[in-house]
Order: C-alpha cells, then sequence, then structure tokens
C-alpha cells in the first residue's frame, strides 16, 4: 500500500505551504516507506508515499501521461494493467507501473474510465490543461480514502485522517465505488452491480463455476515484483487462499522470482485455535510456515499505537486489529512486503455465526448486501490500515469483483444454513474435491472463528479485564454527556474511545466512524433476529448464543434455552456431524 494526499484550490502557494504539505504527507510514510513525491502546480499539490510492489525499479509516482498535463497520484494495485495497455497501443508509458494506465485512460475516454480498473485503488487526478480533477476509491473500499474541505476553499485528499484532520474544517470517508469530479461539483456512484439493489437473485448454484471464479481471483492477485505470502488463520477462508495460491504459483512470473513454495504467517496466544489449525492447514499445503505468538500484555501496550494507526474506535475492530497489526510487523521484518488475506468471504456468504438465525432466504440476502457495503469501515479498514502501519501490502480475493457479482447472483436459498449444511455451505462444496484435494475435511468443515477470538478467547477477556480497571462506573453514568455521538454503552467502548479523542479531538473524526448496536458482528437491522440477543450485545462470536462451542457460559446460564455450556457444545457438535454428512452429497453443479 502507498500513501497519497492531495490538496487542490488552496489560498496559499508559499514555500511554507509546500513545506507544510510534505510534513503532512510524512505522516502517511508508514504506508509507503521506499520514496516520497510531490507534484505543485499552481495552488494544486499531489503528494505521494510510496511502496514498490510493482515495477520496484522505475515506478515511483506522481505518474504522468506523455505531455505531463495529466498528473495522477495512486494508491493500490491494477490487476488488469496489460490488457488495459494493449487498449491503449496509440499511448506511450514511461514506466511499468500498473497504476501509469490511469493518467492515460482519462486521457482517452474521460471521467467515465474507472469501472475499467480490475483492483483496489484510491486516486485523485489533475488535468492541468484546465485545472479540473477527479478522485476515485475501489468498488467495495479495500484501500482507504478520505476526503476533506479547507477554510480557503481547498478541497483535500488522504489515504489516512491523520493527513488532513488538522488542516480541514470538515472531513469525511470518501464513499466506496463513488467518484468526485470538479467539473460536476461533487459525488456520484460509479459502481453499480446488481446486487447493490438488494434484489433477490434466482441463479441457480454451480460449484465449479464459484471455485474456477475465486481460482482466478487468486491468481491475479500473484502479480508481484517482491516477496510475498499469505495471512493463514486455519479458518476456511483463509486457508482457501493459500491453498488455491500454492497450487498455482509455480504457473506465475513471481515464482521464477522468488521460488515456488509458499510462505504463510499466523498470530495468536500460545494455545490459541488459530495457531493449531493453521499449523496443521500448512503442514498439508507443504507451506513455509510462520508461527508468532503475542501475550495479552503486549497486545494492551499496543492499543494506543493501533488505535492511532487504524483510526476508528469500533471495539470489533481494534479487537482483531492488534494482533494483526503485531503479526505484520514481524512479516515485515522478514523482508516481505505484499500478503493475501482472506476478509470479505464472510460478508458474501453469511459465515457469521448470526446468519443460523435468519429467518428467510430475503432477509438473509440483503444482510449480505448491507455487510459488503459496510466492509470499508470494517474489515477493509482493518486489514489495510492494519497491515500499512508497517509498509505491508494486503490484498483480498474474494472482494474481487468478479467473484461478488458470481458470489451474489446465487439465490439465497442456498446460502442458507439448514440441517446438514453449515455456514458458507456454498465455498465449502465448491472446494470439495475428492479427486485433487485443496484441503482435509475438518478443515473445509470447521466452523467459523472470528479473527479476534482465533487468536485466542483471553484475548478478549484480557481487553475487558484491562478497561474495567480503566473505567470507573462514574465515567459510564455520565458517558452519554462526555461522548454524545455514539455513546459507548461498555467500559471497553469507552476505554478504546478516550484513546481516540486524543488523536482525533474532532466532531469530523467521530463521525467517520460507525454505530448501533450488534451481535457477533451483525448489521443493526438483524439483531432483530433473536430477541435474546438483545441482552447480550457484543460483537465476539461467542455473543451468537446457541450456536458457537465456546459461547459466553456467564450468559447462557442467564437466558432461557440453552441451559449450560455442554448442552451448547452438543448443538455445535451436531452441526459439525450433519456438515460432514453433507460432503456425501450430491454436488450441485
Amino acid at each position: 500500500m502507498c500513501g497519497i494526499l492531495a490538496v487542490l484550490g488552496c489560498s496559499d502557494t508559499s514555500l511554507a505551504k509546500r513545506s507544510r504539505i510534505i510534513e503532512l504527507s510524512r505522516r502517511l510514510r508508514h504506508r509507503g516507506p521506499d520514496w516520497s513525491g510531490l507534484h505543485c502546480y499552481e495552488d494544486c499539490y499531489l503528494a505521494h508515499q510510496r511502496l514498490a510492489i510493482v515495477d520496484p525499479a522505475s515506478g515511483d509516482q506522481p505518474l504522468y501521461n506523455e505531455d505531463k498535463t495529466i498528473v495522477v497520484t495512486v494508491n493500490g494495485e491494477i490487476y488488469n494493467h496489460k490488457e488495459l495497455r494493449a487498449k491503449l497501443k496509440n499511448h506511450q508509458f514511461r514506466t511499468g507501473s500498473d497504476c501509469e494506465v490511469i493518467a492515460h485512460l482519462y486521457e482517452e475516454y474521460g471521467e467515465d474510465f474507472v469501472d475499467l480498473l480490475d483492483g483496489m485503488f484510491s486516486f485523485v487526478l489533475l488535468d492541468t490543461r484546465d485545472k479540473s480533477f477527479i478522485a476515485a476509491r475501489d468498488a467495495i473500499g479495500i484501500t482507504p480514502l478520505y476526503v476533506g474541505w479547507g477554510l480557503d476553499g481547498s478541497t483535500w485528499f488522504a489515504s489516512e485522517m491523520k493527513a488532513l484532520s488538522d488542516d480541514c474544517e470538515r472531513f469525511m470517508s470518501f464513499l466506496p465505488g463513488h467518484i468526485y469530479s470538479s467539473k460536476n461539483g461533487g459525488m456520484r456512484r460509479w459502481y453499480n452491480p446488481p446486487w447493490f439493489s438488494e434484489h433477490i437473485p434466482s441463479t441457480p448454484y454451480d460449484a465449479l463455476f464459484l471455485r474456477e471464479a475465486f481460482e482466478n481471483a487468486v491468481i491475479k492477485r500473484l502479480m508481484t515484483d517482491v516477496p510475498f505470502g499469505v495471512l493463514l488463520s486455519g479458518g476456511l477462508d483463509s486457508s482457501l487462499v493459500a491453498a488455491v495460491a500454492s497450487r498455482h504459483l509455480s504457473e506465475v512470473k513471481s515464482a521464477t522470482q522468488w521460488g515456488s513454495r509458499l510462505h504463510t504467517f499466523c498470530v495468536g496466544l500460545k494455545g490459541s485455535p488459530d495457531l493449531k489449525a493453521a499449523r496443521e492447514v500448512a503442514d498439508y499445503l507443504g507451506t513455509i510456515h510462520h508461527e508468532f505468538h503475542f501475550t495479552v500484555q503486549e497486545g494492551i501496550d499496543a492499543l494506543e499505537e493501533v488505535i492511532y494507526h487504524i483510526e476508528t474506535y469500533d471495539v470489533t475492530t481494534i479487537r482483531a486489529s492488534t494482533p494483526m497489526f503485531l503479526m505484520s510487523r514481524k512479516i515485515k521484518s522478514l523482508g516481505v512486503k505484499m500478503v493475501l488475506s482472506g476478509e470479505g468471504s464472510d460478508e458474501i456468504f453469511g459465515g457469521y455465526l448470526y446468519f443460523h438465525k435468519a429467518p428467510n432466504k430475503e432477509e438473509f440476502h440483503q444482510e449480505t448486501c448491507r455487510k459488503i457495503k459496510a466492509l470499508h469501515l470494517y474489515d477493509c479498514l482493518r486489514a489495510n490500515k492494519s497491515t500499512s502501519a508497517w509498509g505491508l501490502e494486503a490484498r483480498v480475493p474474494f472482494l474481487d469483483k468478479n467473484f461478488i457479482n458470481i458470489s451474489m447472483d446465487i439465490d439465497p436459498e442456498w446460502k442458507m444454513i439448514r440441517p446438514g449444511r453449515i455456514e458458507k455451505w456454498v465455498l465449502r462444496n465448491a472446494f470439495d474435491d475428492d479427486q485433487k484435494p485443496y484441503l482435509p475435511k475438518h478443515i473445509l468443515y470447521r466452523q467459523k472463528e472470528q479473527f479476534s477470538d482465533g487468536v485466542g478467547y483471553s484475548w478478549i477477556d484480557g481487553l475487558k479485564d484491562h478497561a474495567n480497571d480503566h473505567v470507573s462506573d462514574a465515567m459510564m453514568m455520565h458517558a452519554n454527556y462526555v461522548y454524545p455521538e455514539n455513546t459507548p454503552t461498555t467500559k471497553e467502548a469507552y476505554y478504546y474511545r478516550t484513546i481516540f479523542e486524543k488523536f482525533f479531538p474532532k466532531n469530523a473524526a467521530r463521525l467517520t466512524v460507525p454505530g448501533g448496536p450488534s451481535v457477533a458482528c451483525s448489521t443493526a437491522k438483524a439483531v432483530e433476529w433473536d430477541a435474546a440477543w438483545l441482552k447480550n450485545l457484543d460483537p465476539s462470536g461467542r455473543a451468537a448464543l446457541g450456536v458457537h462451542a465456546a459461547a459466553y457460559e456467564e450468559v447462557q446460564e442467564k437466558i432461557g434455552g440453552v441451559e449450560d455450556s455442554s448442552s451448547m457444545n452438543g448443538f455445535s457438535q451436531k452441526l459439525q456431524e450433519d456438515a460432514m454428512v453433507a460432503t456425501a452429497a450430491p454436488t450441485a453443479v
């Protein structure tokens, strides 16, 4: 990942202003430690901090068209850049950078080229011929982008809030799948897939078609000129990413540079579920596996730094970001600059455990749509900023545009969790190949484990205990006066909020963070699916009472219908057994 900062229409064009832009751009250097660039044109500044992944030798930014009248600063990867270059035969390219096509596409098609890009990206483009500019963000919001406005009439764009929050009167998260045009005076959505309307699809499930789409999504993300690997938790999603990458690695250019044996990485407390499962998957796939341990205290000690980097006070995001932040530092120390990760699958296929309670296929599908639309505020933010804090790039194959379209076009009846059909069955079944197995059966049908839980259950318990020691009952009584927007309802949430406010005290910063009730990562709407959840609002997967094998015991004892933890574990064991039986059923193709 790179860091971009653009300031357009400044009233001050002095050397002091240039120095200020350089100073603010430095706040993003963790995202791109390899090189810094700045282009100034009259009252416009485009700055860039580069993480060199493709064409490290000549791809420094900002990038230009042939006569340098078009200037662009980009954070991201354009996976289909070679195909796009082939369409731009009348254009001359200066570098091998995948992002250079953006300047030439604009020259060729004007503002309506963004949908041609297959990748993850945030960019700002300045047309010096008429001093117009555009900014755009990828379809789902894999890469972060903020927009702000100065009192002098200037417009600001930055990869992270910290680069513009001090100098803008107002700022906000730039909406995914949107383009901002100075000519049209505002923002419009360029990404308009069929699923966005939340209309219920009716296409039959085709397992092989789904498998092929995902394999293609993984293969295209192996485009790199630097060492890379896969984040492997041992859960279904990361294991499938590792299995596909390992299977096809020898076919891509990067294998000749870095070897055909995949590197995998896992983090957790000693004895955690993820460490054990990841080791088993790594042994099965024959990867070079790196296992990192952290303690609860080490995680707590990192909290302030984590919140500064991820720029949120959302509880579940902070819980999951901290181990990912610690792991990213270790990975970067090994010389690795890019990793593949498994974010997005649970939103697309209804993999969170609360989906067990979806009342019908219509509500199931609508909830998946809501979850995908909100990814930029949660898992995409976590995956990007936790890794970028150490100059590491995370790529997410499940959020491939084509794969999402195919997956979201499946009749949601196939995704519904039924007796004998575990969550994400359509995905598990697609990779259940007896002739050439991708994964061992028990891994392929392992119950969903949220990352913040899988690194070790005592991690979340330790965070709660720490917050209880630092936030008093009196502080909680006055929480709605101190924090009237998104008032924290738990001591843990209050503790994170105090840290966030120290770094980002403006009201505009508070408003970039979503709120509302949640259970096991649900939206507020899905909380209505089970009345018992209203008594147990917690984003951990263990809050999915009646579903998770290690659900919170103290709550189970209080809520009728779940008598004790042994009956809970029995229920979960039955789900696992049913899932294994389902593997014997005919595959729908």
